[in-house]
């Protein structure tokens, strides 16, 4: 319902700048260029009240604005200084002509000014700068009908320029701050999409890596013992349907968060896996064949959610890699809940990853940065006796110590 009117209520906002633009020509023939005394006191107020009116104009299309305004203004000095009547005294020890011209001029100076400011602060470089100055020498040449004399025109041309220069500097101040908090804005965005990509890839990564690695093996085992062993081979078949279902509901529930702006079509969401659920991943690993032996230390204790689930993910990852890459039948898992931090280490005595350049590199890339990510500390690497070791630091906010 909104679209259809936008169109028409942006034409009649249109409509109106452009009526009260012409109202203020209107009104400064009538109280300024129809009149034969000098413009001073209130009669000084009345011509400039009505500059009010350029306003909504000026905002909108000042470029037509300032053609209007330097049009008027010359027509109006011209006018001035030609019609007054001979004998009127004049002010500033200046004709009664001139006096009437250099207070057109100074009030139409003014809104010159303003309105090339406004350029500066919406158009182009190129496009102020000859806006400015165009409206300069008009100006200018506006000048030379109510100032009499070098001295006198020089000190004008002066005001003029010093007035104008001011007008574009602080239009284009404005330009150039506006364009930076955009461009601050556009790269704080860029930086947060590029920071939740991130996060996804490493779910997915996490998610996904540990369950085709399950699958895998299983799948091999089903295979080279399904003739001479069924019944084992119905177990790995089994697990194979369980893995898969579970992973199936996590990135279920991955794509419905992705989704939510539109929760009442997506899937149900459910909780992140947290350290409650290592028994679990250690069953399904012992389904693979692989032994996961946790020991917990410490008083446990609900931790934050992006602390349980970063933990949580290093161990699965870490343990991917003993299924995949280790060729170990054991890992073993310390999870030690401190008052100040979480510490968790993952080792076995398989032959690590030395043999296998990359083999996990995106494994490791995507624990070191979930530590990264809490302000913690993040270790792989062989162990002198023999095997693998990963270690993980995550300090826990003093808020829920």
């Amino acid at each position: 319902m909104k679209a259809p009117l936008a169109a028409p209520r942006t034409l009649l906002v249109e409509i109106l700048a452009w009526c009260s633009g012409i109202t203020y020509v209107v009104l400064l023939y009538v109280v300024v260029l129809n009149t034969g005394r000098e413009l001073t006191g209130m009669r000084l107020l009345l011509a400039a009240l009505p500059s009010v009116l350029l306003l909504p104009l000026v905002l909108r299309r000042p470029l037509p604005v300032l053609v209007l305004l330097l049009t008027v203004s010359f027509a109006a000095i011209v006018r001035a200084d030609s019609a007054m009547a001979a004998g009127q005294g004049g002010i500033y020890g200046m004709p009664p002509a001139q006096t009437q011209a250099w207070q057109i001029a100074s009030l139409q100076a003014v809104l010159t000014d303003l309105t090339v400011g406004r350029i500066a602060a919406t158009r182009s470089r190129l496009t102020a700068a000859v806006a400015a100055l165009v409206a300069f020498g008009v100006q200018i040449g506006g000048a030379s009908y109510y100032r009499e004399g070098s001295s006198s025109f020089l000190a004008a041309s002066a005001f003029l320029a010093l007035m104008m220069g001011t007008a574009w500097t602080a239009g284009y101040s404005v330009r150039e701050r506006r364009q930076h908090t955009a461009a601050l804005r556009a790269r704080g965005a860029e930086q947060a999409v590029t920071a939740e990509r991130l996060r996804i890839a490493r779910e997915l990564h996490d998610m996904v890596a540990h369950s085709i690695g399950v699958i895998a093996i299983q799948a091999g085992m089903g295979r080279r013992i399904i003739d001479t062993q069924p019944s084992e081979a119905r177990k790995s078949l089994a697990a194979i349907e369980d893995t898969s279902r579970d992973t199936l509901a996590g990135l279920r529930r991955m794509l419905g968060v992705l989704r939510e702006a539109d929760p009442g079509d997506g899937a149900p969401l459910g909780p992140a896996p947290m350290l409650d659920d290592l028994d679990g991943l250690a069953e399904r690993t012992r389904d693979a064949g692989v032994r996961v032996d946790i020991d917990w230390r410490g008083e446990r204790r609900l931790l934050p959610a992006d602390i349980e689930l970063s933990a949580y993910r290093i161990i699965q990852e870490a343990i991917t890699n003993v299924v995949r890459h280790s060729g170990a039948n054991a890992c073993r898992v310390t999870v030690d809940c401190r008052e100040d931090d979480l510490s968790i280490e993952i080792t076995d005595e398989g032959r690590g990853l030395s043999g296998l350049p990359g083999a996990a590199g995106y494994g490791l890339t995507g624990m070191r940065e979930r530590a990264a990510l809490l302000h913690g500390a993040f270790t792989a690497g062989p162990r002198a006796e023999g095997g693998f070791r990963v270690a993980a630091r995550l300090p826990v906010p003093a808020a829920v110590r």
